[in-house]
């Protein structure tokens, strides 16, 4: 199985000067935009909507905070409004890597080509 590694745009909506370019690693496992709390800072000052007690992939519990509102886009879609959970990593060789979930994935109208390794465009959003 590949990595699918999407380019993303996350935006302050309250200051537009307050942005960031990332490359994320698609995770259709997580639900949110995630985001090391080291990386926090610049996007300037965000609403804390709480905080949430996530469960990894090795059943470790940690604790994330949701921040917002920011205007995330995927490179080759559209843009969406929501919210970044921001959790404490341990960057492996200096580099943290930040995961794209489903829920910008959805509504960004982008799926997962297995086969290509790469992020389609969704031509209609699911209304059954």
């Amino acid at each position: 199985m590949g990595r699918i590694i999407a380019s993303v745009r996350i935006d302050n909506i309250s200051d537009p000067s307050k942005s960031m370019r990332c490359d994320a690693l698609v995770d259709t496992g997580a639900s949110y935009m995630v985001l090391p709390s080291a990386w926090k800072d610049r996007l300037g000052e965000l609403e804390a909507i709480g905080t949430v007690d996530l469960e990894t992939a090795t059943q470790q519990v940690l604790q994330g905070e949701i921040c917002g509102p920011v205007r995330i886009q995927i490179e080759g879609f559209r843009p969406i409004y929501n919210e970044v959970l921001f959790v404490d990593m341990t960057p492996e060789d200096g580099i943290y890597e930040p995961l794209l979930g489903y829920i910008v994935l959805e509504q960004s109208q982008a799926a997962v080509d297995m086969l290509g390794h790469r992020l389609i465009h969704v031509k209609r959003m699911d209304l059954k």
